[in-house]
C-alpha cells in the first residue's frame, strides 16, 4: 500500500510539474501570434495611407502615374507665373514697339548708377511751325543748355518739347526739327506719331508712356508751348500734394459737349455724354500735373485708352474709374495772371 501510494504521488508530481512547464510556451506563442497580427495591421493600414495620399495628389495635379513632392508641386506653381509674367511682358514690349518704342530709346534710361528722383516732367506740347514759342518758352523760363541742365539739378523740375513726325517722313518739316533739335537738345521726337490737329489726345498719351519709362519722377505734367511758367511756384505747390500717391492736378472744369460739325470745339461722341451734353470734371488743357502712379497707369494701358476729340478731356476720361484725388488748383488756371499763380497764357 505504502509502495502504491508512493508510485502515485510520484506520477502527480510528474505530471504537475509536464504541464506547468506548457504554460509558458503556450503564452509566449499567444504573444507572437498577437505581435504579428498587430504589426501586419499597422503595415497595412501605413500602406492604404500611403496609396490614399498618392491617389489624391494625382487627382490635384493631375499626374495620372506617378506622384510627386510638395517641393516640385511648388517649383512647377512658380514656373508657371513666371511663364505669366513673361508672356504678359512680351505683350508690352509689342505694344511699345506700336507705339514707336524700341530697345535704342529705352537703352537711354539703362544706368546702373542711383539717380535722385525728379519732382516733375514736364511736356511742352509743341507743332512744326511753332519755333517763335519754342524761342519764347527757353527765354522765358525753361532755358537752354547749361541753365536748362541746373534746373533739372537744383529744382528736380525737367522740361522737354514733344512732337511727333510729318506725314511725308523725312520732309523738309522733320528735317528742321531734327536740325533744331541737334542744337538744343531739348526735343522728345515721338518717331510714330504723326502730328495732325486731330492726334493731341495720342500724342499726350505717348509722351506720358515715354516719359515714365526715361525718367524717375514724383509728378509728370503737360503744358502748351504758348505757356509761361513759374517754376518757383510750381516747385513749392507740387511739394505739398506729396503725400497723396494718386493725384491729379490743374484747374479743373467740365463745359460744354458740342454736337455741331462745323463748330471749333466739335465732338464726335457727343452723344456719349448724355441728354445734358456736358463733360466730366476734367484739368484745363493748357497745363496740368499727374502723379507717377497714374502716369504708369497711362503707360501700361495705353493700347486701350479711348481718346476723345480734346486731349484733356481724354486725359481726364482715363481717370473715372480710378481711386483719383481731382486736386482743382487755382494756380494752375492759365487764363489770368495774379500772384503766386503757377502758369499764365503769353
Amino acid at each position: 500500500m505504502l509502495g502504491g501510494s508512493a508510485s502515485k504521488g510520484a506520477g502527480s508530481r510528474g505530471s504537475s510539474s509536464g504541464y506547468g512547464s506548457r504554460i509558458p510556451t503556450l503564452l509566449f506563442s499567444m504573444f507572437a501570434t498577437f505581435a504579428s497580427i498587430y504589426v501586419a495591421g499597422r503595415l497595412w493600414q501605413d500602406s492604404q495611407h500611403r496609396v490614399y495620399l498618392i491617389k489624391e495628389l494625382d487627382r490635384i495635379t493631375g499626374q495620372g502615374q506617378s506622384a510627386i513632392s510638395v517641393e516640385d508641386t511648388l517649383k512647377i506653381i512658380a514656373c508657371r507665373e513666371q511663364q505669366k509674367k513673361l508672356s504678359a511682358l512680351e505683350m508690352e514690349l509689342g505694344s511699345a514697339k506700336q507705339e514707336g518704342f524700341t530697345a535704342d530709346s529705352l537703352a537711354e534710361n539703362d544706368d546702373t548708377q542711383p539717380k535722385k528722383r525728379h519732382l516733375v516732367v514736364l511736356g511742352i506740347m509743341t507743332v512744326f511751325n511753332h519755333k517763335n514759342n519754342r524761342d519764347a518758352v527757353r527765354k522765358a523760363w525753361m532755358g537752354s543748355g547749361a541753365t536748362l541742365k541746373k534746373m533739372e539739378m537744383d529744382k528736380g523740375i525737367t522740361a522737354r518739347f514733344v512732337i511727333g513726325r510729318s506725314a511725308k517722313r523725312g520732309d523738309t518739316l522733320d528735317r528742321t526739327i531734327d536740325s533744331e533739335n541737334k542744337q538744343t537738345d531739348d526735343f522728345i521726337i515721338l518717331d510714330d506719331h504723326v502730328e495732325s490737329t486731330d492726334g493731341l489726345s495720342k500724342k499726350a498719351k505717348l509722351f506720358f508712356a515715354h516719359a515714365i519709362h526715361k525718367w524717375d519722377a514724383e509728378y509728370y505734367g503737360k503744358v502748351n508751348d504758348n505757356i509761361y511758367v513759374n517754376i518757383d511756384a510750381l516747385g513749392a505747390t507740387l511739394a505739398t500734394f506729396l503725400n497723396k500717391p494718386r493725384a491729379y492736378i490743374g484747374c479743373m472744369k467740365s463745359g460744354e459737349v458740342f454736337s455741331e460739325r462745323n463748330h471749333k470745339w466739335y465732338e464726335p461722341d457727343w452723344w456719349k455724354f448724355g441728354d445734358r451734353k456736358s463733360y466730366f470734371r476734367h484739368a484745363s488743357g493748357e497745363m496740368y500735373v499727374m502723379s507717377r502712379a497714374l502716369a504708369k497707369f497711362i503707360s501700361i494701358n495705353r493700347s486701350v485708352l479711348r481718346s476723345y476729340a480734346h486731349d484733356d478731356v481724354s486725359t481726364g476720361s482715363w481717370f473715372i474709374g480710378l481711386d483719383v484725388q481731382h486736386v482743382d488748383e487755382s494756380k494752375f488756371c492759365c487764363s489770368s495772371w495774379s500772384s503766386g499763380a503757377i502758369c499764365a497764357g503769353v
